[in-house]
């Protein structure tokens, strides 16, 4: 399973720039890898694990923007197809790493 974070955020003042690198370094600090500029991606045990993330991350969101958010099946996550660019190959967004205990 994975959790899908979309966000636009404002970055016109100075307290929105600090709302937008501290929602980002929260993410990351939750486990998620950047795909694309605003795209963040966790991998989740099951959609149990997906929701309990969300909820965390509902506990740090900024006053302003849109945020989505999206479970996906690790089969709709590899029928991502890339039409411009390669594949990041990073081994933090490997679905082999997750273990089941």
């Amino acid at each position: 399973m994975r959790l899908l974070i979309m966000f636009d955020l404002p970055v016109e003042t100075s307290k929105q720039r600090k709302a937008y690198r501290r929602f980002r370094k929260d993410l990351i600090n939750e486990g998620f890898t950047m795909i694309q500029y605003s795209v963040y991606v966790r991998v989740c045990v099951n959609r149990k694990s997906a929701q309990f993330i969300e909820n965390r991350i509902s506990e740090f969101l900024p006053e302003a923007g849109i945020i989505q958010s999206l479970m996906l099946t690790e089969k709709q996550y590899n029928d991502m197809h890339f039409l411009l660019g390669k594949e990041k190959i990073d081994v933090r967004n490997f679905s082999g790493r997750t273990v089941v205990l």
